[in-house]
């Protein structure tokens, strides 16, 4: 049976070190990743439909997984947006999927961007962590000629943990890359 090399890394490195590191007295007790939600916010959609179409084709190349229309929720006229049009696009992934596209992610995707100096440690207080990347293009899976648009997208990193320490642990360990500040 297939188990992905990161998920092989938690359940052999990672949580000792956490044990070790927190004085957990169990290992259940032990943050882990519950999922990874991939989000893209396509505001220009309102004009341009295709948008939607190769967003979608995106996002889905990018998980490994079927990705999903978000629509709003109510009517902004300044934005010429009514209820339940579609704006966005999002997928979940959890198990196996999660694991891969996070390594993905840290070994392909993150040093092929310009200038990249590691990710900020900034979490929501309930131990997750919401990175935002600038241009999908940094994702092998996208071919560079069928791009209409550079976009972004947001990455969320649900834990289990109950502080943000723990979870900046966890991520570490992980071998997300965040930045060190000196003093």
């Amino acid at each position: 049976m297939y188990i992905p090399s990161l998920k092989k890394k938690y359940n052999e490195e990672i949580i000792p070190a956490l044990v070790r590191e927190f004085g957990y007295k169990t290992v259940m007790q032990v943050p882990r990743l519950t999922k990874i939600v991939i989000n893209q916010g396509v505001g220009q959609a309102i004009a341009d439909k295709k948008l939607l179409e190769s967003g979608v084709k995106e996002l889905t190349d990018i998980a490994g997984q079927k990705a999903v229309l978000t629509y709003s929720t109510k009517d902004i006229s300044n934005f010429k947006l009514r209820k339940n049009m579609p704006i966005g696009i999002m997928v979940t992934l959890r198990k196996e999927r999660m694991y891969e596209f996070l390594e993905r992610l840290i070994s392909v995707a993150l040093p092929r961007i310009r200038d990249f100096k590691g990710i900020s440690a900034k979490f929501d207080g309930r131990g997750n962590y919401t990175m935002g990347i600038t241009e999908q293009i940094i994702f092998p899976e996208i071919d560079l000629d069928k791009i209409n648009k550079i976009m972004g997208l947001q990455v969320t990193f649900v834990t289990s943990a109950n502080t943000d320490e723990e979870a900046l642990s966890l991520l570490k360990n992980f071998g997300l890359p965040f930045k060190t500040f000196k003093n």
